[in-house]
């Protein structure tokens, strides 16, 4: 296993301890790196307008289209870390 997707792994398993939960926005990004790190470019259709948190998730991993997956879980792993740090919310 890469460096990277070892380190991916255990940021998977650290935000589950993060001592509070991070704000929505921060579970957005979370989210959309995670979808593109395993997933790759978004697919599917987009949510309706019914569905707003669906809308959100769609949109916030649309906007990585293009990201490489290594790129994404260096990003993913970066954030976590700043969690865990306290510099990020």
């Amino acid at each position: 296993m890469s460096d990277v997707n070892a380190r991916f792994d255990q940021a998977q398993q650290d935000v589950q301890a993060l001592p509070e939960r991070p704000g929505n926005l921060t579970l957005l990004r979370l989210y959309a790196l995670f979808k593109q790190a395993t997933e790759g470019d978004v697919h599917g259709d987009k949510p309706g307008f019914t569905d707003i948190v669906g809308k959100y998730k769609y949109e916030a991993w649309a906007a990585l289209q293009g990201t490489a997956q290594d790129t994404a879980k260096t990003q993913y792993v970066e954030l976590v870390e700043s969690l865990k740090s306290g510099d990020a919310s």
